[in-house]
Formats: C-alpha cells, structure tokens, sequence
C-alpha cells in the first residue's frame, strides 16, 4: 500500500519532494556510459576531499552532520556540573581526557612506561606470555584472540571462538604482495616501526634496523599461514569445535589456562578453533623465537595499539603512516572528531540514548517499520518467482523471511555502564574500556544462552547489518536520514534509497553465506543439492563480473571478497523496486523535474554511494573489504537490473550494456 502522512492540522496531506537535488547530477554524462557520474558528478564535484579525507562520500557526510549533534550533546554534558560515578560524569571525563592536549603533551610518554618496563625486565617466557595476555584484555592486539557468540551450529547458545590476529597492518596481503606499491608501504611501516621503538627507547639508533627486521620477519611469517578475507568467509571451515579438555591436548604449545585466567574466563566448557594451522603455528613460533624478539613484537604491539592516544608528536608519527602511507589522507582528524569517536568507542549507548532522545522522532520509526514490511512482501514475491529454486526450498525460505527480527532506531534495553572506570588520562580510559567490554562479554554470554535482544551497531551508527545467528536486520537512527531516508520525500527516493538498503540487509539472509543459515540461525544446508549448484552458478556470474573490473591500473577488485555485499546490493536493488511498484501501483507517481518516478529510484540509489576517494585508499579497500568500491556499487551493480534498462532506455549501444544472457539472474 501506499505510504501517505498527514501535516499536524485540518488533515491535509503533507506535500512530499522528490527528494532529488538536480545539483548532485551532471547532465553532461551519458546513463549508459557512466551511470555513476550521471547521477552523482555534481556532488563530487560540490565536495571534493579535504586533507582530513581519504574517502568522503554521503555516508561520511551524514557521519558529518551526527559528529556536530553528537559533539553539542557531549560538550553540553561535559561543560555541566555531574554527579561523581554517573554516567553523565564518564562521558565528560573520556571527552575531556581527549581534548585535553596540554595534559596528553607533558604525559609525553609516561602512560606506556611502566608497562614496556615489564616487558623488558621479563626473562620468562611463561611469564611473558602472561604479561601478553593481560595487555590483551586492556585493548593490545594479540597473536589470536578470542570472542563469544552464537554458535552458529546451535544458534541458541553462545560458544567461546579462537580468532587469528596479530598483524599490524591489518592484512596479509601487506606482508606478502610483491608489486612495487604495497613494496612501498612495506618499507614505510618498517620506518614508522623504527621511528616509534626508538622515540619509546626499546631500542637506539645502532640497532633499529635490526630490532625491525626481527619483528618484521615475525609479522612475516605469522602473515604467511593466516587465512585470506576471502578465506574467512568460509564459515563452515572456521568452525571446529570442542571441548576445553580437547584444546589443552590438540595445542599444547599454549598456555591456555593461564591465558584465560588472566581474562577473567573460568569453566570454559567448549570452544572453536577458527583457524587450526594459524595456531598451530603460533605454538611453534612463540617456542622457536628467542624472547628478546618476543618482546621487542610484544612491545612493538603495544607501542601501536597507544601511539593515537598518546602527545601530539607520537600521534603524528602514527597518523604519518596509517593516515597518509595507507590511506592517503593529508590532515589528522580535529581533535574533538577524535574525543567524539573515544567517547562513543567507550560508551557507545550511553551517548546513543542521548541521540535518540533529541534527534529521532517516533514517526521516523513508524515509517521504516513499515517499509520494512513491504520490502519483507516483495521479497517474499521474488521468492516465489524464482524458477530456479524450487518449491520445497522456496517454503523454507518463507519461514526463513517470515522469522527475521526486525529492529529499528534503538534498543529496548540499554548496555549498563556503572562498572566502567574513567580517568583523566586518555590512553588509561582506553585500557578501561577494553576490561569492562571484555569483562561484560564474558559476565552475560560465557556459558549462557543468546540474547537476541543485544545490539552490535549504537543508535548513532551511520550502517545497517543483518545477523545470521539471530537472523535479524537492524537499521539505527543515525542512518534514518536523508540522503537514506526522507520523511519529506517520496516514494521513488524512499525505496531507491533506504528501500535498497533495507532490501540489502533482507538478501543478506539469502546470500552465499546466509543462506547456509537456516530460520533459526544455525549453519546447515537447507536447500536442496540442486537448487544450491543453480544458486552458486548463478552467484559466480558476479564474481567474475567483478573480477573484470580494474580499480586501478594493474589492480582489479576481489569478486570472491565482495560477492556476498554484491548479491546483497543486487537483491536489494530487486526487492526494494518491486516494493516501490507495489507501493505506488494504485496512486502513480508523476514526472518531476524531468525524471520518471523509475528513473528517480535508481538516481536516489546511486546518490547514496556519491563521493571521492584517493588511490591510496582504493588500494587498501580492494585488499581488505568485503564491499565493492561506491563506484562499482552503481556501475557494478545496474547493468544486472533489467528495470534499469527500461527507466534509461539502455541499449546494446550504450557501454555499460550487459547482454541478457551474461546479467545475474537471482533475485
């Protein structure tokens, strides 16, 4: 049915916009050529990257705009007079721990002292390994870590999981690739390496270059069994469970009790074991390293996990490497952009409470609410139009549909803060708020059921997600705003663009990893053998797709990587288009401004990817994320939807013209 709103007297219906700003597209461009300049080359060129950016698109300047609401809210908390232990006062102390550069400059270092102290004074490798353990829990990045949720084999239950981890740069591919870029970047991590150990005097000018060839060689050959992104995607081989018991005798090489103990974790009864070989692994490598190297890793570790929190001149030398080398960004972040994004990492829905109180009107909810329910409808008719799937899978996928949970704007219940400690000092609140997470984790899912009631994205969050362990989507306050969502606008933008997002989150359940889940979040095959070769033949028509398409020169994107996010966009982009025709069928839109109600639903999709980035960043995303470029998300993602054809009139002329028989046909 059509969505229709009242204005608050006489029972006027409220005139909606289209929703559509002309001064975002550029007309000079061709739909079949480039549909992605068409629609958002005016924007680009409105907003061209500051040095702060690497990327900036419509999610960050809508992340923009919550950063200005959220920095009024917590300054206002801030500059007033607080009860001492409130939450109130916490949020005015993490803030002002940030903001306070005077105090972070003369601390200099002092926050990390004692800490590298005990690492250098450890002899024992036993010993060291617990010194290692305990700076885990306070946020330092481990060899491995560990963390609780659903068991995705029995969904009802949380179950401890064993995770890889361990690499600085974040991706193997960093310590690995051969070609002259990532060469490059190698060699300014070794120099931002040498640069921090010897300002924290781990080490001195005379033996750097050694001390960062060791930890660099370390790094090297932890990179070297880890699993790929790609890899990690396959969650029936990251998952081998068993007993505690059967932990301590199939990996022997750690000191498992010790290392759990030291987390606060007791009576574990079972776990899984997500990469075997990595592990392994690092039994060998903890026995075979001299410990002078260990510490100098751990230290290492250690250094980088506090460089941003730390005076200005070691944050420089962090942002120097993982801001401009990585990502290309020219400029730091302001300093209240990094107390806003300390403050919501520490008490994430304590400030999202703040948020939703001014910031969210009950009617935004109402209307999501129900465009949810008619994006469920359609997805429920594209189902059942599905010739390659048959009936019997076709009823499970109802049940399937039928059985997600629905959440919108904010929790029901909020997270409790009162045991967090906060000080005055920046790096010691970081610390803080990794042993609460870490304590509140343990303390509600160690041994316990799921609760399916838990959030995992605040209410000022600018992202949606669906969960397979609960099959639930979740769409937060932050992105229920315009260029996503419009209580003024139309249903041609609505569905094009919030409509997709919604439809996005929907497929995720039905995409090559969701539909391994079934209703009740456990991972089982519920398709039948041949509707899932149907279904993995036609997913591989995107993979290559993508697979064709260079980024760069030289660098072409990771179909495999991004296939889930693309069938997500393309099932979206399906469902929310039927919704919008089932929506307006009995009350059809006009032309506006030129442009068909069609035609506005693609142009406010592609709107929602606008933006600019830089190589650096291009380069780094390609390797690490599992969602294609904004770009590809609309010159990718369109010439696979025949409705687009029809709005544009795209033809076998037109560049990005897809022949029928080559486009996914899924959803």
């Amino acid at each position: 049915m059509a969505i229709s709103f009242l204005t608050a007297c006489g029972g006027q219906q409220a005139a909606l916009t289209t929703g559509i700003d002309l001064n975002n597209l550029d007309t000079t461009a061709v739909p079949g050529t480039d549909f992605y300049q068409y629609a958002c080359g005016g924007w680009m060129k409105a907003h061209p990257l500051t040095a702060e950016y690497s990327r900036f698109g419509s999610f960050d300047q809508l992340g923009e705009n919550n950063n200005e609401q959220l920095r009024g809210l917590i300054e206002g908390v801030a500059a007033q007079q607080n009860a001492k232990g409130s939450i109130a006062e916490k949020i005015a102390m993490m803030y002002n721990s940030v903001m306070d550069s005077v105090s972070l400059n003369k601390q200099g270092l002092e926050p990390i002292r004692k800490e590298l102290q005990s690492i250098a004074a450890c002899y024992d490798k036993d010993e060291l390994f617990r010194l290692y353990s305990s700076l885990q829990v306070k946020g330092v990045d481990g060899l491995f870590g560990f963390y609780i949720d659903a068991d995705i084999k029995n969904s009802k239950n949380n179950l401890l999981q064993i995770w890889q981890s361990g690499l600085v740069m974040g991706q193997r591919e960093y310590y690995l690739d051969t070609d002259s870029a990532t060469t490059a970047i190698r060699e300014a991590y070794k120099d931002y390496m040498a640069k921090l150990l010897t300002r924290c005097k781990v080490v001195d000018d005379n033996n750097a270059s050694t001390k960062v060839a060791d930890v660099l060689a370390f790094e090297t050959r932890l990179a070297k069994i880890s699993r790929t992104r790609t890899e990690l995607r396959d969650d029936e081989k990251n998952y081998n469970k068993m007993t505690f018991a059967q932990l301590l005798k199939d990996y022997p090489g750690i000191a498992w009790k010790s290392y759990f103990n030291v987390h606060g974790a007791t009576d574990i009864k079972e776990v899984s074991v997500g990469q075997p070989e990595v592990i392994h692994e690092i039994e060998a490598m903890w026995a075979e390293t001299d410990i002078n190297v260990l510490k100098d890793y751990i230290s290492w570790q250690l250094i980088n996990a506090a460089a941003g929190c730390l005076d200005d001149e070691t944050r420089a030398i962090n942002f120097d490497f993982f801001g401009r080398v990585m990502s290309g960004r020219e400029e730091d972040r302001p300093r209240w952009k990094r107390a806003v994004a300390a403050t919501e990492g520490a008490l994430g829905e304590a400030v999202g409470q703040l948020y939703v109180e001014k910031y969210f009107p009950a009617a935004a909810k109402e209307r999501m609410v129900q465009l949810v329910k008619n994006l469920q409808i359609a997805l429920g008719e594209r189902i059942d139009a599905q010739e390659w799937m048959s009936d019997s899978t076709k009823a499970v996928a109802h049940d399937k549909l039928n059985a997600f949970i629905v959440k919108v704007g904010y929790p029901d219940k909020w997270r409790d803060y009162s045991t967090l400690e906060v000080s005055p000092i920046y790096w010691e609140n970081v610390k803080n708020a990794s042993m609460w997470a870490v304590r509140d984790m343990i303390e509600k899912k160690l041994n316990k059921p799921v609760d399916n009631t838990v959030w995992y994205m605040t209410p000022q969050t600018v992202n949606a997600y669906y969960n397979p362990t609960t099959n639930e989507i979740c769409f937060p306050a932050g992105i229920l705003q315009p260029p996503f969502f419009d209580m003024n606008a139309d249903d041609a933008f609505n569905y094009g663009a919030i409509g997709v997002v919604i439809g996005h989150e929907m497929t995720h359940g039905f995409d090559d990893q969701g539909a391994k889940f079934d209703k009740d979040g456990n991972l089982r095959q519920w398709w039948t053998e041949e509707d899932t070769k149907r279904f993995e033949e036609r997913t591989q028509v995107m993979r290559h797709f993508f697979d064709g398409i260079e980024v760069l020169p030289g660098l072409c994107a990771n179909g495999q990587l991004t296939l889930g996010e693309n069938m997500a966009d393309h099932g979206g982009l399906q469902v929310a288009f039927q919704a919008f025709k089932n929506a307006t069928k009995d009350a059809p839109l006009a032309t506006e401004d030129g442009f068909t109600p069609e035609q506005r639903f693609f142009l406010a999709y592609a709107g929602v990817w606008a933006g600019n980035i830089r190589d650096e960043e291009i380069r780094k995303r390609t390797k690490s994320d599992p969602h294609a470029l904004g770009r590809w998300r609309v010159n990718g993602a369109l010439p696979h939807i025949d409705a687009w054809y029809e709005a544009f009139g795209i033809t076998e002329n037109d560049p990005m013209f897809v022949p029928k028989e080559h486009r996914v046909t899924i959803w």
